[in-house]
């Protein structure tokens, strides 16, 4: 596999090189660069980013990562009986599309402020098919409930050991499989130790809209500040079996690709097929190859910092290779997930606006192919914000990469690369979905250009690449921009094993907060990292990449964004491997300058940003 540095950087690009002029890396087929004064080799330093730390005055809802916290599991069906006496249980709302399971409490302050939101969300929610059920656990049996749905006196705790419930104020969404979607906060309005007139993240409704139409929420978990409860009652332990608990990590960590019409080579969307391939997904589980993922893992005890992170939890792993090994026991087929579906093939769902090359381009079998152009005019007369988009290449086995340009009408093509790329696709990585509030801006008449290359594989084809877009309903209150941490002078040594490169932003002019990181490096990459200095002189490293794998190219997206105040400095720095130990290495005897093929090398670390 061979692919390009331009991982899914949607947006205009700011180039930012402390040792070089502000230039495009990527403005042709054939650049050379000219050889620096080698660096010191040095072993990668093993550092790990920091956890977050809450302000331990005010606390408001954190994102965290879904899948650490319940988010894909089965519910078990918990009986209970209503304060009217009228007993049920969880079953009884399979015929709803949505379940919201919210917990409230007389005599927690918080959930007092809430219960008015609760109640306005109940009732703009109930005519798309979404029941509520609420759940008090004081121990005096509440009298009268203030809303519509049902209300449960749960002194036992029996749901609240069920749902693995934290605090007062948390929600749960569950689908009619009594699958966990969501759970955390209603909004972030009100939290300990402070209260604001509109919250900025309304966090329950965004997922509601977004389960109803079929996609997993963007945000799928957070924190939900509160009083904190506790429960005698033992969870009910979920079945081992392919049903009730196989099923559900793998449509959460495989068919995303391993699906019929998917990147991966087989699909796991069926039991018969999951077992097919049993001895290759124990081999891809215990060496960690699969799902991909390379970020430094969390100190023990600490949650993940990256609500993107493709890693297995411990418990889904130990599960899942414990079943492997085991009788493969399919399970009752009424404890199965709701099937994925990907509408139309789009991962994104179904786009707002759709742009494809006018004619397909022919790909030959052998040899190599500079780079095709091609322009598309969107003809729209006003800025739209583009919260979603998915880049789709019909040959995707001849498709290195994927650039996307969005400039005004009639600019020429050195502008659309000096401005950056708004879309990319390389094998792994071709979405990108921002939450509520967050959006790219499309100029008006812009024209949408797709940079193309193609590296033959043995058969002539043919590929007519897409791309699609799916825009806020508003404008969003930030504007998602990227920045490049690049070096393009130097040259790696023959037989250099650890051989470091650094790229500086000496001087961050904004108050930005930081969303995401893309390092890239070609077949010689070994490792990478990201460290800012504060202007108090104080370091943090923000992402550590121990063992990077260029046939990934990852995004790694902060579950809590980093602020980088004005005049702090960014350093990228980066590993690599050219001696005859790396058995990816085209050429050991050679000195390696920058270059866009695979054969040379790229020092590139972006990353996302908002400015404050």
């Amino acid at each position: 596999m061979r692919m390009l540095a331009i991982v899914i950087l949607v947006g205009f690009v700011t180039v930012l090189v402390a040792d070089e002029p502000n230039r495009n890396p990527f403005r042709d087929g054939t650049g050379k660069a000219s050889p620096a004064v080698p660096a010191t080799p040095k072993s990668t330093p093993d550092v790990k980013p920091e956890p977050i730390k809450p302000d331990p005055i005010r606390q408001g809802p954190r994102v965290v990562r879904a899948s650490e916290v319940g988010v894909g599991r089965l519910v078990p069906d918990i009986a209970f009986a209503d304060i009217t006496g009228k007993a049920g249980q969880l079953s009884d709302f399979k015929s709803s599309k949505l379940l919201v399971i919210a917990f409230t409490e007389d005599g927690c302050p918080l959930c007092k402020k809430y219960a008015p939101t609760l109640a306005a969300i109940e009732k703009e929610f109930d005519p798309k098919g979404v029941e509520f059920l609420f759940v008090n656990p004081s121990a005096d049996r509440p009298k009268q409930s203030p809303f519509s749905g049902r209300y449960i006196h749960d002194q036992e705790g029996k749901l609240i050991a069920a749902l693995g419930a934290r605090t007062s104020t948390e929600v749960f969404v569950l689908d009619s499989s009594r699958t966990i979607v969501y759970r955390g906060a209603v909004d972030d309005q009100y939290g300990l130790g402070y209260a604001i007139d509109e919250p900025k993240n309304n966090y329950l409704k965004a997922a509601l809209a977004e389960a109803l139409a079929g996609k997993p929420p963007v945000i799928g978990a957070t924190t939900a500040p509160g009083c904190e409860l506790s429960s005698e009652a033992k969870p009910l332990p979920t079945p081992l079996t392919y049903h009730a608990a196989i099923e559900r990590i793998i449509q959460q960590n495989c068919v995303e690709c391993h699906r019929s019409g998917g990147l991966a080579p087989f699909a796991l969307e069926t039991y018969e097929q999951v077992v097919a391939k049993r001895a290759v997904i124990k081999r891809v589980l215990a060496d960690r190859t699969m799902p991909p993922w390379f970020a430094a893992p969390p100190e023990q005890g600490q949650h993940s910092l990256w609500s993107n992170d493709r890693s297995l939890t411990d418990t889904d792993k130990s599960n899942m290779l414990a079943w492997l090994a085991g009788d493969l026991k399919k399970g009752n087929p009424a404890d199965a997930p709701l099937p994925r579906t990907f509408e139309s093939g789009w991962l994104i769902g179904k786009p707002d606006a759709v742009f494809q090359m006018p004619k397909p381009i022919a790909v030959k079998a052998t040899g190599t192919m500079p780079y095709q152009v091609v322009s598309v005019d969107t003809n729209f007369d006003e800025e739209h914000w583009v919260q979603a988009m998915e880049v789709q290449p019909s040959a995707r086995e001849v498709v290195h990469h994927v650039l996307i340009f969005a400039t005004p009408k009639g600019a020429p093509r050195g502008a659309a690369e000096a401005q950056g790329f708004f879309a990319a696709y390389v094998p792994g990585n071709n979405t990108l979905i921002y939450p509520e509030g967050y959006a790219k801006r499309l100029p008006k008449n812009a024209t949408i250009t797709f940079q193309m290359h193609y590296t033959p594989n043995g058969k002539a084809t043919e590929d007519q690449t897409r791309f699609g877009m799916i825009f806020a309903k508003e404008k969003p209150q930030h504007e998602v921009k990227v920045a490049a941490l690049a070096k393009q002078r130097f040259s790696i040594p023959p037989g250099a094993d650890n051989y470091k490169i650094e790229a500086k932003m000496p001087f961050v002019p904004w108050n930005a907060r930081v969303l995401a990181f893309f390092p890239h490096a070609h077949l010689r990459g070994k490792a990478a990292r990201y460290d800012v200095k504060f202007p108090d002189g104080t370091t943090k490293n923000l992402l550590e990449v121990p063992h990077y794998d260029f046939n990934w190219q990852l995004m790694y997206r902060l579950a809590e964004p980093v602020s980088i105040p004005r005049g702090s400095s960014l350093t990228y720095t980066a590993w690599y491997d050219n001696s005859d130990k790396n058995p990816a290495n085209p050429d050991p005897k050679r000195a390696v300058p920058w270059g866009p093929q695979t054969y040379d090398e790229m020092h590139l670390g972006y990353l996302e940003y908002v400015i404050d």
